[in-house]
């Protein structure tokens, strides 16, 4: 089983995905909570469109996505001009862009589900707790995010499991630089390119998909003991 074994590379391709898809996580989920509650919750002009600009990553081509955040945050661009001359930060071409890259194309695959939560939410219970002078935060914090929990959880494994993928928007982006961008599925790619690369092609395969397993069967574990909490039911 030796063959198995990753290299220091490998290693690194791994835990640089896991960061990425971490760090990715974390700044779109709670961006896509509000998006989702404001499409379940509010009506206003312009409903339609902020829909279909929200999913726009689930239907443009990955390298296209890439090259609109190249421009955007690339050092010439607007907003990555402003971040290096007033902050020194630059997203282009580091991991940290690599995280952004990732967490834009998670972020629609996290929205829908959590939406669809959001909407089976009873509205007659956030109403009952503002009747009894709950701000509406609160009735959000305590009433509303429990109840939608399951949802928010099948969304945030879902934005994982894209982030820890992703590919296309990675590679124009942030380029497929070793030790800094290149993730797993960079490495996987890396290593088809090599005559020799079928071994490291496998070992990563293998890993990647240990990866996504573990966190799928870990969520379906989550979100079965809060559906018994929620419904009353000891374990």
């Amino acid at each position: 089983m030796a063959f198995l074994q990753l290299q220091p590379q490998e290693w690194q391709a791994l835990i640089l995905t896991l960061k990425v898809a971490l760090v990715a996580l974390a700044f779109a989920l709670p961006l896509a909570i509000l998006a989702a509650y404001g499409l379940a919750r509010w009506r206003f002009p312009g409903h339609g469109v902020v829909n279909a600009l929200i999913h726009m990553p689930l239907v443009l081509p990955p390298v296209v996505t890439g090259y609109i955040l190249l421009i955007l945050f690339g050092r010439s661009g607007p907003i990555g001009r402003f971040l290096w001359d007033t902050f020194g930060i630059s997203f282009a071409f580091n991991w940290m862009g690599a995280a952004i890259a990732a967490g834009v194309m998670a972020f629609p695959l996290m929205v829908r589900p959590i939406r669809l939560a959001f909407e089976a939410v009873d509205p007659k219970l956030e109403e009952a707790a503002s009747s009894l002078g709950a701000h509406r935060l609160v009735t959000f914090v305590v009433v509303t995010l429990p109840l939608t929990f399951p949802g928010i959880l099948g969304g945030a494994i879902l934005g994982f499991a894209k982030a820890m993928g992703e590919f296309g928007a990675t590679i124009t982006f942030v380029s497929n630089i070793p030790g800094e961008t290149r993730t797993l599925s960079l490495a996987l790619y890396t290593a088809t390119q090599s005559p020799s690369g079928d071994l490291a092609a496998f070992r990563l395969t293998l890993i990647a998909a240990i990866v996504a397993f573990g966190a799928l069967i870990a969520s379906e574990v989550w979100a079965r003991r809060l559906r018994k909490r929620i419904g009353g039911v000891d374990d």
